[in-house]
């Protein structure tokens, strides 16, 4: 058999060009026999990791390149032969790429030039001028690529080429340019085309190959094109010979800056994790803790992990000194090191978590520590790492952004044709989830019919298309920081944000490769904790921290026991809310079960009923196997965490620890690439063959599969947990100040503004309007009421309020003079009276707006020759409560004045509808009718196809459930209502109480006649 390998191969990394997945690509090298393969993207090695482990999985050699595209349309490919030829690849890429916007490379001949050494070139422009220049570049290690891509005048072309490398004694080289690994991928190519290059199939013309020829071939069909140049075949084995390099030689070094001059970092990290012990435990530290630091250091140094563990306390500790509240989560972050060196605020004491489940010689995985900031000061973090460690040495990790349902029969519909109308009736009768089908009946509404053979063809591009990487974007947070250059391990390159750079692999990529990051990330929640500390302090309470918080405090958790949990961190959900009587937590471990158990994992591994039966003693808690009983003692037998499924692999399935890793990486990809049956194969096959019953086996590897959608740890579920606690103490202790700090920390959260004050009004708070002589930016306390802040009123520039602020002074007679004190013009004065701003002049909302419009009639007193003269008071038409409310919402989303269900109250109740706080007096399965503002849609991919829809009347809150059945019958109102009215029959389980819905009537045009015009109620809208 013909020795051959390919070696000028574009994956669709190379961004809407190639149209195979790497792991296709080489999987079909294996196939058919190839000596190797290679990974030539288009100015970029985004693809090089997954062609890496994929080539490693198949028994394949690859050889690690990429096609440089060079000022003046040359091209050649460049593979690295060794670790320096590698960096200077890397390099040079970053050279490029750090010149041009986010997306682009800008190299010319002459970055060739300063050294070339480990590179090994193929050229793909054979000018003979060209060729020597690039001879001289790359002495002795140069090819001439020879291309048959079956067009016709393939021989002459060939034979030309090799003529002009022959006169300059190069050697030349077969290559197939590929860009699919099958045939069958030739018209998802095209597409790609088009939708890069902006036309359509029918406009395309010559932009499109000539034919289906761009695949991977047989060795032997290769051998049999170029037969008469089988020196070409053979130098594709020697090049994959002399491209040595593998990505297994990249070693990642931790910086230098954390290391204390005299000590090693294991000696630095068990001084410090020492004396701020010490501290945290003045009266000395535990027993229990002790033990679990003397482990933990332990492994760690076995490890060489304390570098890590030194670069994330530097941050944190930074942080910490510019007051910027923080919190550690992950597999590494809830440990008794961590909480020693203030990573984490969650004392080991209050958890049982072992250090052991996430670091372990035995699994031989990096540590993982994800840190939290205020959302709205992570940017300083961010900044001080790239002051500290340099651009060359930090990068923030990518993210592939894929295609989706949606967008991808969007991009498909224009490139094959479709007009604009049509595309975007297809796109909304598609749901748009990954691997997602579409729907003959919604087709059939969309306008084209299902059965046509163009509707056909492209939804079938669309299914192959969903997964696809579209670009490259910024991580959340994710930093890599080297001790020496980054751009020698990885290309770098430019984000969309301004002063932000990337490199060109993901979490996965460099999870994948060993290299650690420490995840810089934000988060809302701490955000407002912080300020609500703030708050406190300020009115005389104590001075809080997170771990400051009094525990277990008994009357918080009969608050969430009673589903009382508008704007609690992470349990204030619609599905959260329904959780909480039935979960009925009572200790903080209780919170750590509520946080992770409303998932895909455990929904879809129908978990959750089990579990709650056990704890309500309807079920006896049982172990499968007794094996399984350390796993699943504290879940009552029930798996609800990831490292349980992941560890059930392991006891129950006999997966290597290794292989387990892998599953766990794999979860985020199983659709893309098509791995789940495989993994499924062995998992269930394996529990099978352990003895545990095929139903049981199936059920936890569907729980596996759920972790994919959204996976969620019990180390991040506890750290979670703590923030949980901490809102809801908040919320019940200090009500005032917390909805003031969630209202000032916006958006974030599943409740609007109005939910969150409606909310504090039932706690028994007094909230005070927004004044424009009494109000601070900030929502505030005065006098212990919640005073609305300026940031409420719609369209008012901050720098305009903070002139308000300064200039008012004391208080002011009219606005006449607050207008000449200040120097804010008619509009912001006009603004502010939209929003019923000068109450404390004496002023209603339409005697300010007539009074600002007079304003800027008025001559000023230096040209009225010292005297003002005003025109005489005009009587006005009083506004009417609707026309409050109603303005009121468009002013700040809210009013204090009524609740817009109120003033329809009678005409409502004439029609039979309840009001919804009757519906907890309702029997089971009643017959009911409802109607209420939208306040939210869902459609959780784990609920199949129901859509939950909450709706808030004047007493509070209704959930409905809405069947696909139901659904596509009333689309309409459903997703189009602001005031929706819904009929249906009453669910109650316990405390816990839903309408399922069989019919609606969209009321929205009585909600606009309240204010002659439309009143906006923002939806939070999921679906």
């Amino acid at each position: 058999m013909t020795a051959y390998a390919e070696l000028q191969v574009t994956t669709n990394f190379s961004f809407l060009e190639g149209a195979s997945h790497p792991e296709e690509l080489v999987r079909t090298a294996a196939a058919l026999g190839h000596a190797g393969i290679a990974v030539t993207d288009r100015n970029t090695l985004a693809g090089a990791v997954r062609m890496h482990v994929a080539a490693k999985e198949a028994g394949l050699r690859l050889a690690v390149g990429a096609r440089l595209d060079l000022h003046g349309g040359r091209s050649l490919l460049v593979y690295a032969a060794d670790r320096p030829g590698y960096a200077r690849l890397a390099r040079l890429l970053t050279t490029g790429r750090r010149r041009a916007a986010k997306g682009g490379c800008r190299l010319g001949a002459d970055d060739l030039l300063p050294d070339t050494g480990g590179l090994i070139a193929v050229a793909l422009d054979a000018e003979p001028e060209w060729l020597g220049a690039l001879r001289e570049t790359f002495p002795g290690r140069l090819y001439v690529a020879l291309r048959h891509l079956r067009r016709g005048d393939d021989a002459g072309r060939i034979a030309r080429r090799a003529a002009r490398a022959a006169n300059l004694a190069l050697p030349v080289v077969a290559t197939g340019d590929v860009l699919y690994h099958s045939p069958a991928r030739r018209p998802l190519q095209d597409v790609l085309t088009c939708i890069r290059t902006g036309c359509t199939i029918g406009t395309a013309g010559y932009r499109l190959e000539a034919n289906a020829e761009r695949h991977l071939k047989a060795a032997d069909e290769t051998a049999r094109l170029f037969a008469d140049h089988p020196r070409a075949l053979d130098a594709t084995v020697e090049i994959l010979d002399r491209a040595g390099f593998s990505l297994d030689m990249l070693s990642y070094e931790y910086p230098e800056e954390i290391l204390v001059p005299g000590e090693t970092a294991q000696e630095t990290l068990s001084r410090l994790v020492r004396e701020r012990a010490a501290g945290k435990y003045p009266g000395g530290v535990p027993a229990k803790v002790a033990e679990a630091l003397d482990e933990e250091l332990a492994v760690i140094g076995e490890l060489g992990y304390a570098p890590y563990f030194l670069t994330v306390h530097e941050i944190v500790d930074f942080a910490r000194s510019r007051g910027i509240l923080c919190q550690g989560r992950g597999s590494a972050a809830n440990s008794a090191v961590c909480y020693c060196l203030g990573i984490t605020a969650l004392d080991p004491g209050r958890i049982d978590l072992l250090f052991a489940r996430f670091i372990s010689t035995e699994r031989g995985e990096p540590p993982d520590i994800d840190v939290d900031f205020e959302h709205e000061r992570r940017g300083e973090v961010i900044q001080h790492i790239y002051e500290r460690y340099g651009r060359d040495r930090a990068g923030l990790t990518a993210t592939v952004v894929r295609y989706r349902t949606r967008g991808a029969v969007r991009d498909v519909g224009k490139a094959m044709g479709l007009g604009r109308d049509a595309v975007s009736a297809l796109a909304a009768a598609v749901r748009d989830r990954d691997g997602g089908d579409v729907d003959g009946v919604r087709l059939r509404e969309a306008g084209p019919a299902p059965d046509g053979p163009h509707l056909r063809l492209i939804l079938r591009l669309v299914r192959t298309l969903i997964g696809f990487p579209r670009h490259l974007s910024q991580h959340t947070g994710g930093f890599v920081i080297a001790r020496h250059r980054l751009d020698e391990l990885v290309p770098i390159e430019n984000a969309a944000m301004a002063g932000r750079t990337v490199i060109q692999w993901d979490k996965d990529d460099i999870d994948a490769l060993g290299i650690l990051k420490v995840d810089i990330l934000g988060l809302g929640m701490l955000t407002c904790i912080r300020r609500a500390f703030d708050l406190i302090v300020r009115h005389g309470g104590p001075a809080l921290t997170l771990e400051g918080v009094p525990p277990e405090d008994p009357a918080t958790y009969r608050m969430l026991c009673r589903a009382d949990a508008v704007g609690v961190f992470q349990v204030e959900s619609r599905a959260q809310m329904s959780m909480l009587p039935r979960l009925k937590p009572k200790t903080f471990y209780d919170l750590v079960i509520e946080v992770a158990i409303v998932r895909p994992g455990p929904i879809q591994g129908d978990m959750v009923h089990p579990y709650l039966r056990r704890r309500e003693g309807r079920e006896p808690v049982g172990f499968p196997k007794p094996e399984l009983l350390p796993i699943l003692v504290r879940t009552l037998g029930v798996p609800i965490f990831q490292e349980q499924a992941m560890r059930i692999a392991v006891v129950a399935a006999g997966f290597t620890f290794a292989e387990a890793n892998g599953l766990r990486r794999a979860m985020a990809t199983f659709r893309n690439n098509g791995d789940v049956a495989a993994f499924r194969e062995k998992f269930v096959g394996g529990m099978v063959r352990n003895g545990y019953d095929a139903d049981y086996a199936a059920r936890c590897f569907s729980q596996v599969e759920g972790f994919g959608d959204y996976g969620f740890p019990e180390s991040h579920a506890a750290s979670f947990a703590l923030l949980v606690y901490v809102s809801a103490w908040l919320k019940r202790r200090y009500p005032a100040a917390f909805a003031a700090a969630l209202l000032n920390s916006q958006p974030m959260g599943f409740h609007a503004p109005a939910q969150i004050v409606r909310d504090a009004r039932e706690h028994g708070v007094a909230v005070l309007p927004v004044d424009a002589l009494r109000s601070e930016w900030d929502c505030t306390l005065e006098d212990g009421a919640l005073r609305l802040g300026l940031n409420r009123v719609r369209g008012l520039a901050r720098e305009d309020a903070a002139c308000l602020v300064e200039r008012r002074g004391g208080g002011v007679r009219d606005l006449g003079e607050l207008q000449r004190r200040t120097g804010l013009g008619a509009r912001v004065l006009e603004r502010l009276a939209g929003a019923d701003a000068f109450g404390s002049l004496g002023l209603d909302r339409r005697g300010a707006l007539w009074r600002t419009a007079r304003l800027e009639s008025e001559p000023l007193p230096l040209f009225a020759g010292g005297e003002v003269r005003h025109e005489p008071e005009t009587p006005l038409p009083a506004m009417v409560l609707g026309e409050h409310v109603a303005e009121d919402y468009r002013s700040h989303g809210l009013s204090l004045k009524r609740h817009p269900l109120a003033l329809l109250r009678t005409r409502l109740a004439a029609g039979g509808v309840l009001p919804n706080a009757r519906l907890a007096d309702m029997a089971d399965a009643a017959p009911v009718a409802v109607a209420g503002l939208v306040l939210s849609r869902q459609r959780p991919g784990s609920a199949k196809g129901i859509i939950f829809v909450t709706l808030e009347d004047e007493t509070g809150i209704a959930n409905l459930i809405v069947r696909e059945r139901v659904f596509e019958a009333w689309r309409r109102p459903v997703l189009a209502a602001r005031l929706l009215r819904a009929g249906g029959r009453l669910q109650r389980e316990g405390r816990v109480t839903h309408i399922v819905a069989e019919r609606f009537e969209d009321l929205t045009a009585d909600l606009d006649r309240l204010g002659h015009g439309s009143v906006p109620v923002p939806a939070r809208d999921f679906h």
